[in-house]
């Protein structure tokens, strides 16, 4: 699995006109499954996702993860939004190819099976809706963007 994140202030994603998603202070992950993943690699990628020190401490070191914001163990948000277009192959020509992406029915059962996971183990989780054509909104904290790629 892939994923992108981003360290935010705030993030939403629209859907035909209506919010579906939206948090304060913590990640926005872009979310992509490839055909030989599992909910094994989906549960090795979200525990990296939680524990991830991304977040600045007192000292302005990235030392605190979205688990623990402010060191009182205040936990942000985190926005899961499915996103297959990070499987693209631009080595062929000018049009990438998706060829990397899981089907949809694997991806969007590991999406799930990734959300239902968050959700049991952090108290903030909101999304988009999987294969929606989404709006997402974000404004980025320092800038921090990681990427994560877990086999």
């Amino acid at each position: 699995m892939k994923a992108l994140l981003q360290r935010v202030r705030e993030a939403s994603v629209t859907v035909d006109g209506a919010v579906t998603g939206q948090i304060g202070p913590g990640l926005l992950v872009l979310l992509c499954a490839e055909p030989q993943d599992t909910e094994a690699v989906a549960d090795r990628l979200l525990a990296k996702i939680l524990k991830l020190r991304i977040f600045s401490d007192a000292a302005g070191k990235m030392n605190r993860s979205v688990q623990d914001l402010d060191g009182a163990s205040t936990a942000g948000g985190l926005l899961l939004v499915s996103q297959f277009t990070l499987a693209a192959d631009c080595n062929g020509g000018n049009r990438p190819s998706f060829t990397g992406a899981a089907p949809a029915a694997l991806g969007q059962a590991l999406y799930d099976y990734t959300v239902a996971q968050a959700r049991k183990l952090h108290p903030e989780v909101a999304t988009g809706i999987f294969a929606a054509d989404m709006q997402v909104a974000l404004v980025n904290d320092g800038p921090v963007t990681i990427w994560l790629e877990m086999a």
